[in-house]
């Protein structure tokens, strides 16, 4: 057995959502590292060409400006990222938000912002681009990602009502697109991470150590962390996991649940 290009993105595409910072920051990286063409997507498009301009210069990335919280978002992302490639390895549903409010105060807003880009979003962008998957995929397994969150595991005790409905739905929303899409040759699984230094985490961000006296591995995830992950399940070392969710948290989920 050769086991040499078990972990290589070579010669594969790869497209990830809020690709301009925190955990799709890391992720685009990391496919780049390991020999991937990236294209980055996120809403602010200043952020999003910065961010991809960076990354260019370790290898392929390109910023691909878009708001996927609407199915017209998500096929205008489609259709753009088809202006550049034939076909699609590797798709990364990273694009989040979150909303904290108390019970008798939610807002409907809250609700349907969260709602529509956590867990609207990654199905209807993966429908748009099924037919570029399903290309790559008479080659190899396709690969897609959800990025969910241990949120939607265990409770935070945060009153973040949609961010964990959202979360515990695209889970579950995983393994339901896996039994579909397998047929296709196109493998989908998710990831749940925990405290990783980001905007939607400024916990971690701003109190690091504070937050790692909370973990059992008495730190928060790196870098490398969460791009190891991805890079398991987008790589053939990956290809028959189907459905699963990988949870990156140092064991806090365990902890706390």
């Amino acid at each position: 057995m050769n086991t040499s290009e078990l972990f290589s993105l070579k010669g594969r595409t790869a497209l990830i959502t809020g690709g301009s910072r925190g955990i799709g920051r890391m992720i685009a990286a990391g496919f780049i590292a390991q020999g991937a063409r990236v294209y980055i997507s996120a809403r602010k498009a200043a952020a999003c060409d910065a961010t991809a301009a960076e990354l260019a210069q370790g290898g392929h990335c390109v910023s691909l400006p878009a708001d996927v919280s609407s199915v017209e978002g998500a096929k205008a992302l489609a259709a753009a990222y088809g202006q550049h490639e034939s076909s699609l390895d590797i798709l990364v549903n990273n694009a989040g938000a979150a909303w904290g409010a108390p019970f008798d105060e939610f807002p409907e807003s809250g609700w349907d912002k969260v709602v529509d880009l956590n867990l609207k979003a990654p199905f209807f962008l993966t429908q748009a681009l099924a037919p570029l998957l399903r290309q790559a995929a008479q080659q190899r397994a396709a690969k897609v990602i959800n990025i969910a969150s241990i949120d939607g595991i265990s409770v935070n005790p945060l009153e973040t009502y949609s961010y964990a409905a959202s979360k515990s739905g695209l889970i579950h929303l995983t393994r339901r697109m896996a039994l579909r899409l397998i047929e296709d040759n196109i493998v989908v699984n998710a990831i749940a991470p925990g405290a990783f230094a980001s905007e939607m985490n400024r916990d971690a961000r701003d109190h690091g150590e504070e937050v790692s006296a909370r973990i059992p591995a008495r730190r928060i995830g790196s870098d490398e962390d969460m791009a190891a992950a991805a890079i398991y399940l987008a790589s053939r070392a990956g290809d028959y996991v189907v459905g699963h969710t990988l949870t990156v948290d140092g064991g806090v989920t365990h902890a706390r649940g």
